[in-house]
């Protein structure tokens, strides 16, 4: 008979991460919170980079948290973004990881599409075209000098791993991101990498979602307090791979929408869809947990409206996200809908300038206020969301009833009655920990303390959390 137990979930967002107890057994699924701190990029000379060592160390602290609140964990397993990487040179890292919203990334587009350009790399990757997919970043550490024949690629959670395990290994579900594995074959492409001059040293053994990765470095149990014997499991350590494992998808017909910083908008599949129109809708395949297909559309997310708020209070406005909300829903007049996908919106910066200018672009009058910023980025965005599940549904031949939002935009509730109406499909909210409770059950499962397929474990997250209804007005 299975039994109960613990494990602990490292969950890194684009701008926060969290250490997460799981308890799980027989008809039994929680998450609780035993660590949170945010995740503040910072910029030197050169460009900006993720803050990759004090991460590692809140990844201890929490870990430590929760080895002293579970001293039995069954098991530790980590999921962050996707695309960056670390460079190491045996144990050692040679690079500060990149952030993705670098601008160097436009020259690795160049050089890349000098060799094979979209069309030729969609056929191999199926990936979207994002100019800061790993593939361009790649490229441009390359021609910088930075990588040689002992130099290995580990993505961030993989990276984390491997300080606490000694072990370099990529996860699949993430190395689907770099645009360097073979969609068909889920094996890195030796024959693009050739083409790219990149060295296949550079690229580490693969390993699947479920797999024991190594226990603990003796030096890493010692500091958190926990058995030598505790072992690192891979999980979807694409976030979004964890959190669709975390959607309560007990229906069929179904859409996802995994909403934080990013928002990844799509359905899950059995094989990947290359056509030419997908790739001209920009739709990406990227690898799931089981071997599954996560066909979607990156939309920019709440990103949109965090950075607006910075904008705000580096002006010296006070603003405060819940009542910015509060007064956004109680907006009663038509607000400007405006490409949430434009490509200036991207980097950091000032975000509302740049949104009234792209109101002007479609000759509306720019928001005025915070409140009708708000109201116009949500109306975008849940615009964004309807066109790229109509997509979905028109380019993979499945018809979409339900739409499970999951994430941290789960919780705005102006967001999901929104993104019912502009879909007109009913919506289903939550849990928010989406990410987290993925990344437990497969663990869970990789332990033996839950069983089943993919549609067990979200019938179990189904009967635990809930999902709130939204029915298109």
């Amino acid at each position: 008979m299975t039994s109960t137990g613990w494990v602990a979930a490292v969950d890194l967002g684009a701008t926060s991460g969290r250490v997460m107890l799981g308890h799980l057994g027989p008809d039994q699924l929680s998450v609780e919170a035993v660590h949170r701190f945010p995740n503040d990029p910072v910029r030197i000379p050169d460009g900006l980079h993720w803050n990759i060592l004090e991460l590692y160390r809140n990844v201890l602290v929490g870990l430590r948290k929760a080895v002293r609140a579970q001293p039995g964990l069954a098991g530790v397993g980590i999921d962050s973004w996707a695309v960056d990487y670390g460079l190491v040179n045996a144990d050692h890292l040679i690079n500060n990881p990149f952030h993705y919203r670098d601008d160097r990334t436009a020259r690795g587009v160049d050089l890349v599409h000098k060799i094979a350009d979209h069309a030729t790399l969609y056929a191999t990757n199926g990936l979207q075209f994002q100019p800061f997919n790993s593939i361009y970043q790649l490229a441009v550490d390359h021609e910088a000098g930075v990588i040689d024949e002992t130099t290995r690629m580990l993505m961030l959670p993989d990276l984390l791993g491997f300080w606490l395990t000694g072990e370099q290994v990529v996860e699949r579900t993430n190395a689907s991101t770099t645009g360097l594995l073979d969609i068909t074959t889920g094996v890195w492409n030796g024959t693009l990498i050739d083409k790219l001059g990149l060295p296949r040293a550079l690229f580490p053994p693969l390993t699947e979602p479920g797999s024991r990765i190594g226990s603990l470095r003796d030096e890493v149990a010692a500091e958190i307090g926990a058995p030598s014997e505790l072992d690192v499991i891979a999980v979807g350590s694409h976030d979004t791979a964890s959190a669709v494992v975390g959607v309560p998808m007990t229906e069929p017909r179904a859409a996802y929408i995994s909403s934080g910083t990013w928002s990844l908008v799509g359905v899950e599949l059995d094989r990947p869809v290359l056509t030419e129109d997908s790739r001209e809708a920009n739709f990406t395949n990227e690898g799931g947990v089981d071997g599954k297909v996560r066909y979607l559309r990156n939309v920019m997310g709440m990103w949109l409206l965090s950075e607006s708020i910075r904008t705000w209070q580096q002006e010296g406005l006070s603003v405060e996200l819940t009542k910015l909300l509060e007064e956004a829903a109680a907006v009663n007049t038509p607000v400007p809908v405006f490409d949430a996908n434009h490509p200036s919106l991207l980097p950091p910066g000032d975000m509302p300038k740049r949104i009234a200018s792209l109101c002007a672009d479609v000759t509306a009058a720019p928001p005025d206020t915070p409140a009708v910023f708000a109201r116009s980025i949500l109306e975008s965005l849940a615009e964004a969301y309807a066109i790229a599940i109509d997509d979905a549904a028109r380019l993979s031949g499945q018809k979409i009833n339900t739409v499970h939002i999951v994430g941290g935009g789960s919780q705005n509730t102006l967001l999901c009655q929104l993104t019912a109406d502009r879909t007109g499909r009913r919506v289903l909210a939550g849990p928010v920990e989406a990410t987290a409770i993925g990344n437990v059950l497969v663990q869970g499962r990789a332990a033996g303390l839950v069983q089943g397929e993919l549609p067990d474990l979200r019938a179990l997250v189904a009967r635990t959390f809930a999902p709130s209804a939204y029915q298109p007005r």
